[in-house]
């Protein structure tokens, strides 16, 4: 292995362009924020450490899904892009439930026609990518690996993937999109005074596939997000377009029924025929899944400050990782470049300002992402089996249409609005309150049109202000 300060071929030489940016990291919102950039007259460079996802193959349907909400939308409205990913989008408007029975039930999203999309990441990366290198000008560097960050010289550590050369190459304001295990994020954990947590939940989750019916339609209901919630696990299962269904099993690393407990094919087998008796007639590929897709980790990852003065910014997982239970760590991601540009039309190349102003706009915000997450795989994998809970929902969708300027759910602030998170968060927690008062006096439906609990509703808002 050599060290050079030549580039390896096809790389810039080493020497920072004064109108040029640097972004490590391709995936989504690196992606995403080069467009952005570029459509601001920025000539940009993009190094990835993982090869080209346009010449990896095509797309099997596999791929991981995401859930695209308004945050996400407004984001790709912003570079011109939102109809042609609509295109290639499912729209799922509520949750369906499977009981240990098979029954069903459901329960809406929001209002009647709004809904979340499911979307393939890779193929919205590499329709982002397309859109960077073609009509924006970008610059991609593939198979890069950045082995580390020298905030003071201002130099990128990189190691050629295929070749193993090694080069140092210079930036002037860089962008840290390069995920949970930022090598950015990394370099500015050893400045002074800078706090850093990550958390694990005892859960990982491995990807698994409900096939197509044999006319190629969805053996399920094609616009929900399918969930099969059984207490302290569960598995859900998104659509995708052609026909499958990809599935994600969030399941204990150790104990009675575990990761660690299923060895076999056998054992996979009995459990899922056990637990999830309606799903596994239609999942013929299970155990081959089951034994060669990976188990992932959860992981939350807090920091600050995200920026060194005005030449490096953390955004995105490297930034605010968060686990996926609120469906919002594609959308938070998207909604820092939002975020980003607004500052960079306000202040233009003011990089200081524009840095310090964004961690400061962002930091409260993802934090309460973050929580948000964390609360709502409890109300995925638990509550939503539970009768009280779903008359809950119900008796606040009563209230919504009653009130429909002064009561909107956690659910649709977070999702369906550009609300700031803490905001909706701590608005959240207030009505939460609230109904916990109010369910103490009712046991059906009708008991909202009672008189009393009626005028109690009235008397809440009022004093909810």
């Amino acid at each position: 292995m050599t060290t050079s300060a030549s580039p390896a071929p096809g790389l810039p030489t080493p020497a920072a362009a004064p109108n040029r940016l640097t972004i490590t990291g391709a995936g989504l919102v690196g992606s995403l924020l080069a467009l952005y950039l570029a459509r601001r007259g920025y000539s940009v460079d993009v190094y990835e450490r993982r090869p080209d996802p346009r010449r990896a193959g095509a797309d099997s349907g596999r791929s991981i899904n995401l859930a695209l909400s308004d945050r996400g939308w407004r984001a790709l409205e912003g570079v011109g892009i939102a109809e042609a990913v609509r295109e290639v989008a499912i729209p799922m408007y509520g949750r369906v439930m499977h009981d240990a029975h098979g029954n069903l039930s459901q329960q809406p999203y929001g209002q009647p026609g709004q809904g979340i999309y499911s979307v393939s990441r890779g193929g919205l990366n590499r329709r982002l990518l397309e859109l960077a290198e073609a009509e924006a000008g970008v610059r991609l560097f593939f198979g890069q690996q950045c082995l580390d960050v020298n905030l003071r010289q201002q130099e990128l550590h990189l190691r050629d993937i295929e070749t193993g050369q090694e080069l140092h190459q210079p930036y002037q304001h860089l962008f840290g999109t390069d995920g949970a295990f930022s090598a950015v994020r990394s370099a500015l954990q050893r400045t002074e005074r800078f706090d850093y947590s990550q958390s694990y939940l005892e859960y990982g989750y491995k990807e698994l596939t409900i096939a197509a019916a044999p006319d190629g339609g969805w053996v399920l209901e094609k616009h929900a997000l399918h969930i099969w919630p059984r207490g302290s696990y569960m598995m859900i299962a998104l659509p995708n377009l052609d026909g499958t269904f990809t599935c994600t099993l969030f399941f204990p690393f150790e104990g009675a029924d575990s990761f660690a407990s299923l060895q076999t094919p056998a054992d996979v087998t009995e459990f899922f025929g056990r637990v999830f008796p309606d799903a596994l007639p239609l999942m013929p590929e299970l155990t081959d899944d089951f034994f060669h897709n990976p188990t992932s980790s959860l992981v939350t990852v807090k920091c600050f400050p995200w920026s060194l003065e005005g030449e490096a910014l953390l955004l995105g997982d490297a930034a605010h990782a968060i686990v996926p239970f609120y469906g919002q760590g594609m959308n938070a991601g998207f909604e820092d470049c939002t975020v980003l540009d607004e500052l960079m039309e306000r202040h233009g190349a003011d990089w200081q300002t524009v840095f310090r102003e964004f961690q400061q706009l962002r930091k409260p915000n993802t934090d309460a992402v973050a929580d948000l997450a964390v609360y709502n795989f409890v109300e995925m994998r638990d509550k939503v089996a539970d009768p009280r809970f779903l008359l809950q929902k119900k008796i606040e969708g009563k209230i919504s249409a009653q009130y429909p300027g002064q009561w909107t759910s956690l659910y649709s602030q977070v999702t369906f609005s550009h609300r700031p998170y803490a905001e909706a968060w701590a608005n959240g927690q207030r009505q939460d309150a609230i109904m916990a008062r109010l369910m103490k006096h009712i046991d059906t439906e009708a008991d909202y049109d009672r008189p009393e609990v009626q005028a109690m509703v009235g008397k809440e808002l009022e004093r909810a202000g």
